[in-house]
């Protein structure tokens, strides 16, 4: 077995360094390129709305407020109708809101 020299070591540990800056330098191109996606703006919209959506306090909130608007609306249509009369349009209007907001208020889902 052929003892290791000082030149024979230096080059072994200088080829380990090589080395091991190529695996680093990958690392590193690979976490740069997960940044550069996730700071996009569309990752960034979508990861938002994801997260908005799978909050169960948003979900029951935005719920809440769909059954208001929809039941404001359709009693006002009921009630009113379609009609050309513009004072009866804006009560309508008013109704509307405000059956909106007691509803989406005071449901419990």
């Amino acid at each position: 077995m052929k003892k290791l020299n000082e030149t024979d070591l230096l080059d072994q540990t200088i080829l380990a360094l090589k080395t091991k800056k190529a695996d680093e330098f990958e690392s590193l191109k690979e976490q740069f390129h997960c940044t550069y996606e996730s700071i996009k703006l569309m990752n960034l919209i979508k990861n938002a709305f994801t997260d908005l959506t799978d909050s169960p306090v948003i979900k029951n909130s935005i719920l809440n407020n769909v059954i208001g608007l929809s039941t404001g609306y359709l009693s006002r249509k009921l009630i009113l109708g379609s009609s050309q009369n513009p004072i009866k349009r804006v009560l309508g209007s008013v109704f509307q809101f405000v059956v909106s907001n007691f509803v989406s208020k005071h449901s419990s889902l």
